[in-house]
């Protein structure tokens, strides 16, 4: 459910994210000050506990969303995709994919694991011949005997038509790329695409589409029309030129087409490795969609970011962006990395949104000639008493000048009062005063007299032996 002013989408994990536990609090400052509580509130605090539909009429709320500055998303039906649902309100959903060879049963298996257990929601294989559509069957067999059933999608690309039908038997969602799909051969010295050979090639990818729809429709599984920027069809290069119209174009056809076979469990991407290509397409396809009254969800991503701070850099760019505009459901992102790295950006972009809360929020002043204390050091060891309980918000501030006022919105604050002393603040009510050495493990007392305080999980106090990390296919 989306966050819309002071309606929070909350959700509790363990290490960078695990299970989530998924509560809508509603926060209540009438005293100058904001506490998150799990559930019921403590010492007759004021917290309500909202109704999973109790935003569905958002009617008299655009007053207090302008106010907060919350994120309004677009509205978009719901898409199942094994246990996990994309749109429909529902929090933003992670995926990856993994780099094993689809046809390494064990290995493809152990990547998707290792994927799921840090965070990810739905995980992607490639699917490039029929060996490796037969192979998906065995993986989604043994992750269901030796783990659990993991959301999978399905990555189909060149003449894919019988590959596509073959593993759609055996994952949720089947990623179909327009440009590929049906491969139109480029003709040397072609100048133009007639309106009748236009007609003809877009009647064939109906053609090669249509079994899949089908296939799809009837299983109750989805679809992912992926379009990207560096393999559009020849006809709609010609047609539209290297442009977001001519992406939005091709997706536009595939929709008629599904829609046309009454299938509507599908899902769309506008990727490119361009950061204002990827925008100006999405936005394109979200003023085409809704013209239409096509609600379809969208999936977000810059493909081919490269690896590294500019690779995140890029990503978050072009995914942040949509998703503060209200667009985007579901998000990759595309780092040339080990596909584990990729989760917690998904987070932090996520978090730093307000669209969904998988660790601690932590506000910290960036330190000048005020700071009474070391702040990367103190910072540091505050993340280290508290990371485990991702519901709260604690601020580090360096000095009283600026602090009590910049961390208005944690729940728990820790500032420097006078050299060898901090203060420690529940929301903007400063509670005591206490020596510095002492900080971190009173702010903790404290956190255990308001009755939020978690023990760490089992895992964190006593963490199994080191183990030689598995080679990963490049």
């Amino acid at each position: 459910m989306m966050g819309v002013g002071f309606i929070l989408n909350t959700n509790v994990g363990f290490g960078l994210v695990g299970r989530e536990i998924g509560l809508n609090v509603c926060r209540r400052r009438g005293d100058g000050f904001g506490k998150m509580r799990m559930m019921g509130g403590v010492d007759g605090e004021k917290v309500s506990v909202l109704g999973k539909n109790a935003m569905s009429d958002q009617s008299g709320m655009r007053e207090l969303l302008d106010m907060t500055g919350a994120i309004s998303r677009r509205a978009t039906r719901a898409v199942r995709v094994g246990d996990v649902w994309i749109g429909g309100g529902n929090p933003v959903v992670v995926q990856s994919m993994i780099n094993e060879d689809t046809l390494n049963i064990d290995g493809a298996v152990e990547a998707i694991r290792k994927l799921h257990e840090v965070g990810c929601e739905m995980v992607r294989l490639t699917c490039v011949s029929m060996a490796h559509a037969h192979a998906v069957g065995f993986i989604k067999q043994k992750l269901r005997e030796t783990y659990q059933d993991v959301p999978l999608v399905a990555d189909v690309h060149h003449n894919g038509m019988r590959i596509a039908l073959e593993v759609a038997k055996h994952v949720d969602k089947v990623r179909i790329n327009p440009g590929l799909y049906v491969f139109e051969k480029p003709q040397p010295g072609r100048t133009e695409y007639s309106p009748e050979e236009f007609k003809s090639a877009k009647q064939e990818l109906k053609e090669k589409l249509q079994p899949l729809i089908v296939s799809l429709r009837d299983q109750g599984k989805a679809m992912r029309i992926g379009v990207n920027h560096g393999s559009l069809a020849e006809r709609m290069m010609f047609t539209y030129g290297d442009t977001p119209e001519g992406m939005v174009e091709s997706a536009l056809e595939c929709v008629e087409v599904c829609n046309e076979l009454d299938f509507h469990n599908l899902v769309i991407s506008m990727k490119a490795s361009k950061v204002p290509v990827m925008l100006a397409a999405y936005r394109l396809l979200a003023k085409r969609l809704d013209e239409r009254g096509w609600d379809i969800p969208l999936h977000l991503g810059v493909t081919e970011a490269g690896d590294g701070e500019y690779g995140r850099i890029k990503s978050t760019l072009g995914i942040g962006t949509l998703l503060s505009e209200g667009l985007g459901d579901t998000i990759r992102v595309s780092l040339t990395e080990d596909p584990i790295k990729e989760i917690p950006v998904c987070y932090g972009i996520l978090q730093g949104l307000g669209l969904r809360r998988t660790m601690v929020e932590y506000v910290a002043c960036p330190s000048c000639g005020r700071t009474l204390f070391n702040l990367e050091e103190v910072l540091d060891k505050v993340r280290k008493a508290t990371k485990h309980m991702p519901s709260l918000s604690i601020a580090v501030m360096g000095c009283i000048v600026n602090g009590p006022g910049e961390m208005a919105d944690a729940d728990y604050g820790y500032v420097g009062k006078t050299p060898g002393f901090i203060s420690l603040y529940r929301g903007r009510e400063e509670i005591r005063m206490v020596p510095e050495a002492d900080g971190v493990q009173e702010l903790v007392a404290l956190l255990k007299e308001d009755g939020v305080w978690m023990d760490p999980p089992t895992e964190e106090l006593t963490p199994e032996p080191s183990k030689a990390p598995a080679s990963v296919a490049a």
